[in-house]
């Protein structure tokens, strides 16, 4: 278990090839949930600094996907997909993953993720819950070796940062 100084938790269980990443924001769920599910705000805070996301399509609903590119300061890009397999709105919402190239045709050589984030109300604003499952222990710490969880905890740094213009 790691916790980071800006409160994302990260538990991970490398035999499983499982993660569960919590994080407080100090917003409503409401707000937080078009956070995680609006392109425009997506593309403020989804990429750590000074990397940004850029996203060239998206279709929120069950069937749907999201495809964005990390864009790095000196122009690389690097493609992703999320593919929507089930939504409750405002309450959770899962699916799976992967690495893309632009037109979102998943990259086989890299791991595929399946997930799930989950809303809930807390006294402090909204729990996010994520839970994420990749096929076998190496897949896991391929993608932790490549800095997923000091980028997805600079996102979530992003993303509160977002959230504060957002309330403002």
């Amino acid at each position: 278990m790691n916790q980071s100084a800006t409160g994302t938790l990260f538990m991970i269980d490398i035999q499983k090839g499982s993660l569960e990443i919590s994080r407080i924001f100090a917003a409503n769920r409401t707000l937080v949930w078009r956070a995680w599910t609006e392109a425009d705000l997506l593309d403020q805070w989804w990429a750590p600094k000074p990397w940004r996301c850029e996203t060239k399509h998206m279709d929120f609903r069950e069937g749907g996907r999201w495809i964005y590119a990390m864009v790095g300061p000196n122009g690389e890009r690097h493609g992703a997909v999320q593919r929507y397999s089930e939504i409750l709105k405002e309450v959770f919402f899962r699916g799976e993953d992967a690495f893309a190239d632009e037109e979102g045709n998943i990259n086989g050589l890299l791991p595929v993720a399946t997930w799930e984030n989950v809303f809930t109300d807390v006294v402090e604003g909204t729990l996010v819950k994520t839970f994420v499952q990749y096929p076998n222990p190496e897949a896991l710490q391929e993608v932790l070796n490549m800095g997923m969880e000091e980028g997805l905890k600079m996102a979530h740094g992003n993303l509160d940062e977002v959230l504060g213009d957002l309330v403002a």
